[in-house]
């Protein structure tokens, strides 16, 4: 999780060093939100904020209330009409609505609840914050219940419409095979994009430290790894050596996993003998075709850091638009 987006986090430390914090949620919102159901704001008693409820059109307001939060120690639920003046500046194109709920840590935020949700998030593990918008209540989903909110994979209320769940799911995991120019422009953007990042490549000139710097990096055979690292539907994997000897073998431990995205580098004419392989060593027609290939979208790229802009903005379109 980057420090820029972790919001519960910031607003633990902010609490402990004593400067007050408040956590902000998007509760509701317009349809063309820059910022979705779940989205949160830390605020410090010190104004200082990670993370965002808007594309800035309503931050100020937030701030000020969340100040004001702290005093009281009370939640509050905000709603704000945008113009449509207002979200042309933010870049959305027309006005409408946003509710976003305020808790301020040590009040209606119990501290040990938001300890416990930062320490779930650090281990890559899937939370739910729940709070009862009128009461203020805060608490954990059980497991079973966070289980069922992944699979929607969204924040959202219950059905009594009063309790809003925020779901904190694991990080989205790429899983690059080949440790070469365009996973050096790859890496650094998804990771930006909510990603954890591993290369696999046998070759260790290839996948170095220096290379991919605080990059998990493993020189196992690529099936191997593959299977080691058992892809699953938050999981995105992407081969870029360009050699069928490994490549290959990753693409047919991929190909039976759920993960959500499965790109392969190389021509159309590359992709065709890439597909009579996978067909000899008796891989069905209907998983070849999970392949996206030539990798990315069509957006015209030549240089490797075009390349990875493509393959980043595909993996966003399954995972968005499936």
């Amino acid at each position: 999780m980057e420090a820029t987006d972790d919001a519960p986090r910031a607003a633990l430390d902010w609490h402990r060093a004593g400067k007050g914090a408040v956590l902000a949620t998007v509760i509701e919102t317009w349809g063309s939100a820059p910022r979705p159901r779940g989205s949160q704001l830390a605020v410090s008693g010190e104004a200082e904020i990670v993370g965002s409820v808007s594309g800035g059109c309503v931050e100020g307001a937030v701030v000020a209330e969340a100040l004001e939060a702290m005093e009281d120690r009370r939640h509050r639920v905000l709603e704000y009409g945008v113009s449509d003046d207002e979200a042309f500046a933010v870049g959305l194109a027309c006005g409408g609505r946003i509710r976003v709920l305020v808790e301020p840590v040590g009040g209606t935020l119990p501290e040990d609840m938001l300890a416990d949700l930062v320490a779930r998030r650090a281990r890559g593990e899937a939370a739910g914050q729940a709070v009862d918008v009128e009461s203020g209540a805060a608490s954990l989903l059980p497991a079973g219940r966070v289980a069922e909110r992944l699979r929607a994979d969204r924040s959202d209320f219950e059905p009594d419409g009063r309790t809003f769940v925020t779901l904190h799911a694991p990080p989205l995991r790429l899983i690059v095979v080949g440790g070469v120019h365009v996973a050096q422009m790859l890496i650094p953007m998804a990771r930006l994009a909510g990603y954890t990042a591993t290369v696999i490549d046998p070759r260790e000139a290839f996948a170095s430290p220096a290379r991919f710097p605080d990059t998990a990096l493993t020189h196992d055979w690529p099936d191997a790894a593959m299977t080691a690292l058992a892809p699953d539907a938050r999981t995105a994997v992407v081969l870029l050596t360009h050699d069928p000897k490994l490549d290959d073998p990753a693409l047919t431990v991929a190909l039976d996993s759920p993960a959500f995205y499965v790109g392969a580098l190389g021509s159309t004419r590359t992709h065709a003998k890439r597909v009579a392989r996978l067909k000899e060593v008796g891989i069905d027609a209907e998983r070849i075709a999970r392949i996206d290939a030539p990798i990315g979208l069509d957006i015209g790229s030549r240089t490797p850091g075009e390349i990875a802009v493509a393959i980043l903005a595909a993996m966003t379109q399954t995972l968005r638009r499936p």
